[in-house]
């Protein structure tokens, strides 16, 4: 691995990790892709491990380390084949922590972040709407403040974890009068009354828990707002570009397993009288799909790198999101056709791979949304700033 971004250190991390995986998650992948449920036992093993506080705090458990060890833990999930273990994992880490790190006041982190990083607690970002989905500020989930409560109202939808957790960073109008400006940003316990979810039947990433949400007339204590109120859609924002980011690096790392997984499968298929790696067709094909892997991966190692030292990226990340998830689902698609028949079947790792692959496109943003948002930026000249 080339050193501009990687230490010895970092190498250790990742070999550790690999045996980590091999070991505690691996043999249970097949029955929670059956099941539909991660088993609370590997949250806490991931915790006692570190894994959930790499770029957390130390005063909260965390080890504050750089954002190469996230990209090796995103990239090694992506290799135990399953979309829906690994989502469960980086939501929570990722999505829910997130915003408990940046916006929640030092009670709320001792209160959810960090028996979120030890793995005691489970967290899901609420943000999508039935009737929104990639429109954020026409949000209608409502929080009506009355005295020292605020009163939540309303549904999400497409929400990881979103059966399973223990408490929910929920979005909602504290203003609905003034559009994206007045969205606030919650911490909700998941058995405060009112809340109701539906688990979701899902084409690909069948081992997370994906869920609909409902609120009627659910109490909120006025001190579980995170942040400032009316704030709500800027720390949305300036959180995408991580979770883009995010999603980008999980791309070509499923892409890379699935051009692994092939090479491997071509230099053992012989047809003709000679291993399926020696025709001049598939070779060449095989060359285009690495090359173009390769491309979205450094590239993504550049946007980390810059998010890394604290740079708004937001541009790049989006790019890094909308190219490499289009590229992981050419590749696979093209791997699974080197495997003939057997990449049909279901004994074989393309098929869910295929599957759990399609909703890079989707999730975290679709990608018309992603192209929109870059044409603002680089035909209109529109200049996202940070939450201030």
């Amino acid at each position: 691995m080339n050193p501009m971004y990687f230490t010895e250190e970092h190498q250790l991390f990742r070999k550790s990790l690999q045996d980590f995986l091999q070991k505690e998650v691996v043999p249970h992948i097949d029955k929670w892709e059956k099941t539909g449920t991660v088993e609370r036992f590997i949250w806490k093993k991931f915790g006692d491990m570190g894994y959930f506080g790499l770029n957390y705090p130390e005063q909260y458990g965390g080890l504050n380390l750089d954002l190469f060890y996230t990209v090796i833990f995103l990239e090694e999930l992506q290799k135990v084949n399953s979309g829906g273990f690994a989502a469960a994992m980086w939501a929570h880490a990722y999505l829910a922590m997130t915003h408990l790190n940046k916006e929640g006041n030092h009670a709320i982190k001792q209160k959810y972040l960090a028996p979120s990083i030890s793995g005691d607690m489970i967290g899901c970002l609420c943000i999508t709407e039935p009737f929104g989905g990639s429109d954020v500020a026409g949000m209608r989930t409502t929080a009506e403040k009355k005295g020292d409560k605020y009163l939540l109202n309303g549904s999400k939808t497409f929400i990881t974890n979103g059966v399973y957790s223990d408490y929910l960073v929920v979005a909602a109008k504290t203003n609905p009068d003034a559009g994206h400006k007045g969205m606030s940003i919650f911490v909700v316990d998941r058995d405060t009354p009112g809340i109701a979810s539906t688990k979701l039947d899902k084409l690909g990433w069948r081992a997370s828990d994906t869920a609909e949400i409902a609120f009627d007339n659910v109490e909120i204590p006025a001190d579980q707002l995170m942040g400032e109120e009316g704030m709500g859609f800027s720390y949305i924002m300036q959180h995408f570009a991580l979770e883009r980011l995010v999603m980008g690096i999980n791309a070509h790392a499923r892409a890379e397993y699935a051009l692994q997984y092939a090479l491997q499968y071509m230099s053992e298929r012989t047809a003709f009288g000679k291993t399926i790696d020696k025709f001049q067709a598939l070779r060449h094909k095989f060359v285009d799909f690495y090359s173009d892997m390769e491309v979205c991966k450094w590239f993504n190692y550049s946007v980390a790198y810059r998010l890394n030292k604290g740079e708004y990226v937001v541009k790049e990340a989006t790019i890094s999101k909308l190219q490499s998830t289009k590229m992981a689902d050419e590749v696979i698609y093209g791997c699974l056709q080197f495997l003939g028949g057997y990449g049909y079947m279901e004994d074989y790792p393309l098929a869910r791979l295929l599957r759990d692959s399609r909703l890079g496109p989707i999730g975290g943003g679709t990608s018309e949304i992603l192209r929109e948002i870059i044409s603002k930026m680089v035909i209109d000249k529109k200049d996202y700033k940070p939450a201030t």
